[in-house]
């Protein structure tokens, strides 16, 4: 079931499975802002202190990050996380109930709730960025699953070089309990002390601020805290961003309560490391899944 709907202000599309799985969609942004599975509660942290109006970043859910991740990009001067998170998408087609079998997600038939969404540059967009872009993100629901597959076109005759990510926000109880393993022995970058070296052996655990790029991740991930199992899985995608902000910059943060830190960990698919160069008529896409398990 897929119903169009308002969300503080926002138009919206809600998502739902037979099987009673639920994710809120708005098309401020393509911005995922909640997923419910079946039985179970929220797995997307959302500040309560976001903002939701046009040109506004929304703190939390899943952002697009396109053409550059932060300031690291082909294009310095563009804004930070790029063009389309603040701008206004549109509904390119919507799936209710339908049935498949997806391979990437372990070769299962499943009942599939889904919304497909896309955004061209406008004139505004292409006095910061001269290209003939598109980007299309498509939301998928299965049971105890939520899909996420960014396609990025060049409909123009030059090449262009981005970066990309989905900057997932993950809601988590605690997050001095919150392990994620599936990095050991990766090169990373830390974005806190500027210095690069090698993941060692053990899961990732939190005791400070923490913001790393780890490239060229191998495989899924698995976020464990307290009562919540998820494996977070991407293809297209070399690159893992993991950071959760820590007490004194998230007090600094006025879309952040002072306390947020503590429920959420973004762990977000990208491409970073190697900006990807699209010829003109090229096109490229990526995907993150994630499970409960």
């Amino acid at each position: 079931m897929n119903v169009i709907t308002d969300f503080h202000g926002q138009p919206a599309v809600k998502l739902q499975t037979p099987a009673g799985d639920r994710a809120t969609v708005l098309l401020h942004g393509a911005h995922v802002v909640s997923w419910i599975p079946a039985g179970g509660s929220e797995r997307l942290y959302l500040s309560p202190r976001s903002g939701y109006g046009e040109g506004q970043s929304i703190r939390g859910g899943v952002p697009v990050i396109f053409p550059q991740f932060n300031q690291r990009g082909p294009d310095f001067s563009l804004p930070k996380h790029g063009l389309v998170r603040t701008r206004r998408w549109s509904l390119d087609g919507l799936g209710d109930g339908q049935s498949r079998t997806d391979t990437a997600a372990g070769a299962r038939p499943a009942e599939q709730a889904s919304v497909r969404l896309r955004i061209a540059p406008d004139a505004q967009m292409r006095a910061l960025w001269p290209h003939h872009f598109s980007l299309a993100l498509t939301v998928s629901l299965e049971p105890q699953q939520l899909i996420l597959a960014l396609e990025v076109g060049n409909g123009g005759d030059q090449p262009f070089a981005f970066t990309a990510a989905l900057h997932t926000y993950l809601a988590i109880d605690d997050i001095a309990a919150a392990t994620v393993s599936g990095l050991e022995h990766v090169r990373y970058l830390d974005a806190v002390t500027g210095t690069g070296t090698v993941a060692g052996d053990g899961s990732l655990s939190f005791d400070r601020e923490t913001d790393r790029i780890y490239y060229e991740v191998p495989g899924p991930l698995i976020l464990r805290a307290r009562a919540l199992d998820l494996e977070v899985a991407m293809a297209g995608f070399r690159d893992t961003v993991v950071w959760n902000p820590w007490a004194e910059r998230c007090a600094a943060l006025p879309d952040m309560p002072a306390d947020g830190y503590r429920r959420m960990l973004c762990i977000e698919a990208a491409v970073i490391d190697k900006p990807v160069t699209l010829a003109g008529g090229g096109s490229w896409s990526g995907r993150q899944l994630l499970t409960v398990r």
